[in-house]
């Protein structure tokens, strides 16, 4: 962990920022494709991953908790983590709604990412939780999908995520930060950040583009 906390980062960073530091670090396939979205994109997401993995099924098992793994993720869920769920089939499922939202909001938890569907939506934006998604669509994962395994690499929509990475989301999308990487990644952005806000400045008072990004090189 670095020495910055998770909700300064939030507060001082975005997702855009933390990409191109990742391109510079030679990590160029770190940010989630663009049908990831917010489902509210006035909320900033940043913690560290809690991954699950959803097998597609077809069928109801009798006598069979299908929602088990998913109680025991968010029940052990502690302050400044996300839950991912990477799911096999996403537009067949909608694993996060309004009870899983409540029950995570509660234990502190940063947000929630997924690349299947989300539900009960309304309710979510009222409670101001941030949910990342792949879609919005009514279907339980009951009969469609169960968590096979937790805290495991996972690959959500195409991302690699493994637990403890650093995810941070917010109007512009969703970027993952490997921790081998992070505390590298961390410094191109503060570093970087200082610049732009400079190339800000003097474009603000009237320098050319030109003039401008050959003195800081940032565009």
């Amino acid at each position: 962990m670095t020495h910055h906390s998770l909700p300064a980062l939030g507060e001082q960073l975005f997702a855009a920022l933390l990409s191109d530091c990742l391109d510079a670090a030679g990590l160029t396939k770190q940010a989630l494709p663009s049908r990831i979205r917010p489902l509210d994109d006035g909320l900033v997401m940043v913690g560290r991953a809690r991954t699950a993995v959803f097998m597609e099924v077809w069928h109801i098992e009798e006598g069979v908790n299908p929602y088990e793994l998913e109680i025991a993720l968010i029940d052990s869920l502690t302050p400044g983590e996300i839950p991912v769920f990477a799911c096999s089939n996403p537009g067949r499922i909608a694993p996060w709604g309004e009870l899983l939202s409540t029950a995570s909001s509660v234990r502190g938890a940063a947000g929630a990412l997924m690349d299947g569907c989300v539900r009960d939506i309304k309710a979510i934006r009222a409670m101001r939780f941030p949910v990342f998604h792949g879609g919005i669509a009514p279907l339980d994962s009951r009969g469609r999908g169960r968590i096979m395994a937790l805290d495991v690499p996972v690959e959500c929509a195409g991302v690699p995520v493994a637990p403890g990475d650093l995810v941070f989301g917010d109007a512009d999308g969703v970027v993952v930060v490997p921790q081998a990487a992070e505390a590298e990644v961390l410094a191109r952005a503060f570093e970087k950040l200082r610049g732009e806000r400079s190339t800000l400045a003097e474009l603000r008072r009237g320098d050319t583009l030109a003039a401008v990004f050959a003195r800081h090189g940032i565009l």
